[in-house]
């Protein structure tokens, strides 16, 4: 695997499951960090790379859950995941429908190229790790490799 420098990760069904039965947790309590997340991250020299998380935040346009409680549970996902907070504007969110056209929601760019701006590193430099479509369509609109979740993270479906 290239050495990268910056690892953009989705947050659900990627570093985060939920514990209820919704799609996204809405509230603390209501999430766990993924299998294999753990484990994985500890093999990264986090001293000589960056990380961030971008995350489709629909419910937050559903009524179901505020802007703030959604970037409070990304936060804390991130000082979970990877024992340390992050660094202002390394965890985005898009608060946006699936139909309301905005430019932040991915498949675009935009969160990506975002985190890979503020972190002054190259889309070749980065990888995005993700569950979905619209996160590999995501990187590859940046320009950035993609892997996916369960196989950065080891884990193998149930036979």
């Amino acid at each position: 695997m290239p050495d990268y420098r910056l690892y953009i990760f989705d947050a659900d069904n990627t570093l985060r499951v939920t514990t209820v039965d919704k799609p996204c947790p809405n509230g603390p309590g209501e999430w766990e960090l993924a299998p294999g997340v753990i484990e994985r991250l500890a093999e990264v020299d986090w001293r000589k790379c960056y990380y961030g998380i971008v995350s489709n935040q629909a419910g937050i346009a559903q009524g179901f859950i505020t802007g703030e409680m959604a970037m409070r549970l990304l936060l804390d996902l991130a000082s979970a995941a990877f024992s340390q907070t992050p660094h202002t504007g390394m965890v985005l969110l898009c608060p946006h429908a699936e139909d309301d056209g905005c430019l932040c929601r991915k498949p675009s760019p935009y969160m990506l190229n975002q985190v890979i701006r503020a972190c002054g590193v190259s889309p070749r430099e980065t990888l995005m790790v993700g569950d979905m479509d619209t996160d590999q369509r995501a990187a590859r609109n940046a320009g950035c490799d993609f892997a996916w979740a369960d196989e950065f993270f080891g884990v193998q479906e149930p036979a």
